[in-house]
């Protein structure tokens, strides 16, 4: 059984890229819906799976979970200290599980990582500047793309990929996947020819159309994830 995987070398290429964010759990002991009295406790249940482990039921203290998932989100890796172990493990927020009435966690499904490993993750895009064309009257600014795919070492995971505006200088002008610049460590997976953002403009107001409300169908508020359900199972 493997939970502490580490490489020195790729571990500290991590640490100068940015800061290392760190999170303390405890192994779980309790399963299925007994987790219910873990969360009136402030504590919320966790899995650490990935390739070539077996999965491992997590506890977090909720404050800190929140502190983490802040800074973290789901691009940027999280050192779990898991108990007593002395090595931490390297993981992604894979999956986070929200109660849509209170906004507070219920489940968070962690992805181990191994450092020589490439992964594939989603990474959000970051528009910067202003586009000079979008100053005329009737212009508006569209953004195709808020993130794209990628491919790369756990040591080369960037936060953000930044889109210049001020290069949409002309009417129609575009930015395109294809244009994004990122390190040569890092392999954008997105269609190159996918758009990210273009000045175009503004389509003329359509007229409102009388809308029949129609009653929403129920909905179940609180979803399991698969590593939950396979528990109670």
């Amino acid at each position: 059984m493997r939970y502490n995987i580490t490489n020195q070398e790729a571990e500290g290429r991590e640490e100068e890229n940015m800061e290392q964010i760190e999170l303390q759990t405890q192994k779980r002991e309790v399963l299925g819906k007994k987790v219910k009295n873990l969360r009136r406790e402030g504590l919320i249940p966790a899995v650490l799976y990935g390739h070539d482990i077996e999965s491992l039921p997590l506890q977090i203290e909720e404050r800190e979970l929140n502190r983490v998932l802040t800074q973290a989100g789901g691009h940027r890796l999280i050192a779990l200290k898991i108990g007593r172990a002395k090595n931490p493990q390297m993981a992604l927020a894979r999956e986070v599980q929200w109660d849509v009435i209170t906004s507070r966690p219920l489940h968070v499904d962690f992805y181990a990582v191994v450092m020589t490993e490439k992964i594939t993750t989603a990474v959000p895009l970051t528009l910067v500047g202003e586009a000079p064309a979008a100053d005329q009257a009737g212009v508006i600014l569209l953004q195709g793309l808020d993130e794209i795919e990628i491919e790369c070492l756990p040591g080369d995971l960037i936060e953000a990929i930044e889109v210049d505006l001020s290069a949409l200088k002309e009417m129609d002008q575009a930015i395109y996947v294809k244009d994004l610049r990122v390190s040569p460590a890092v392999e954008i997976l997105t269609d190159p020819e996918e758009l990210v953002a273009k000045v175009a403009w503004a389509a003329p107001e359509e007229v409102e159309e009388e809308v029949v409300p129609v009653a929403p169908a129920e909905v179940e508020v609180i979803t399991k994830g698969k590593k939950e359900e396979a528990e109670e199972e």
